[in-house]
């Protein structure tokens, strides 16, 4: 499994709750009020700057969607280890990805400018009742097809009135959502299914239960690791959670946390004039020659050295 980095947090970006699409993908995320009674779709606006380091997109279990609502980018995506896809994408585009295989993406904002996106997640038990529905009770979990940059104006009206109920009304109708996010399922089921792949995904790691367990590492960077902490925060055994974790990430819990450290030292050394003490300390190492070991080995540099890199 190919390595790399969650990229460092942007400046001045937003501190995301667990129930938020999380840190490890860069910009500034647009908070949506709570909505009582909503469990089958999770929406979060994100507006993204160029990030040309790797962002790691962990596989969960739901099926997640992107549309841009506002700029153009050139979006490029890979399987770990594989070659780079790119898009060129603008306003009304949209992702699709149903992946049991954490991938990476960058991007670069057309003429310096940011993209604003809607990440959309639809759950397992959603898409599952409408297959029941369209393919019949004896159906298998439906599975779909990877689409990047692609078009369809009956996937950004439905997009677009979810955004807009969510974010504009200052009381959003559950009932509405419910019906809009029925709506999105269904059309995918008869429009976007891979016919080839088929099957039940229970053992991914769910959207929030990864949300909850990265906000919690990122919370304690300065603590020691807590595997049991973490299965905790995930409802989950410490070994069963260990698993799902890195089958969604590609990281087991520990290397993913110590990726974190490092991404929050980068940060502060470009960000801040702490010392190099300072800095590790703030991430967890008491011994400046052990945080400058572990830099190196993860970073490629000495902590000094990438200070003055930039």
């Amino acid at each position: 499994m190919h390595d790399f980095d969650p990229a460092p947090a942007p400046r001045n970006a937003s501190r995301i709750t667990a129930e938020a699409l999380s840190r490890y993908l860069p910009g500034d995320c647009i908070a949506l009020p709570p909505l009582p009674g909503i469990t089958e779709v999770t929406v979060q606006l994100f507006s993204h700057r160029s990030i040309t380091e790797p962002v790691l997109v962990p596989a969960v279990a739901e099926t997640l969607l992107v549309m841009v609502l506002a700029g153009s980018a050139r979006v490029e995506e890979r399987v770990a280890g594989g070659e780079w896809q790119p898009a060129e994408v603008q306003a009304g585009d949209f992702f699709l990805t149903s992946t049991t295989q954490p991938y990476e993406m960058r991007w670069q904002t057309r003429g310096g400018d940011t993209f604003d996106v809607m990440h959309l997640y639809l759950s397992p038990a959603l898409i599952e009742r409408v297959a029941g529905e369209l393919l019949g009770k004896q159906a298998v979990m439906p599975r779909f097809v990877d689409v990047s940059g692609g078009r369809d104006g009956r996937v950004r009206t439905l997009l677009e009135e979810l955004r807009q109920e969510l974010a504009e009304r200052r009381e959003p109708s559950a009932l509405f959502v419910h019906g809009l996010a029925q709506a999105l399922a269904v059309h995918l089921v008869r429009s976007y299914r891979d016919e080839r792949t088929t099957g039940r995904r229970s053992n991914a790691l769910q959207a929030y239960k990864l949300h909850r367990v990265i906000e919690l590492m990122n919370r304690q960077l300065a603590d020691d690791f807590c595997l049991a902490a973490l299965a905790e925060a995930a409802q989950l055994s410490e070994y069963h959670f260990s698993r799902l974790f890195k089958r969604a990430t590609g990281l087991t819990p520990s290397h993913y946390f110590i990726r974190l450290r490092m991404a929050r030292a980068r940060q502060l050394l470009l960000e801040t004039d702490l010392s190099v003490i300072a800095i590790g300390l703030e991430v967890g190492y008491s011994s400046a020659s052990h945080f400058s070991q572990i830099f190196r080995r993860e970073v490629g540099v000495t902590p000094s050295a990438y200070r003055n890199l930039q």
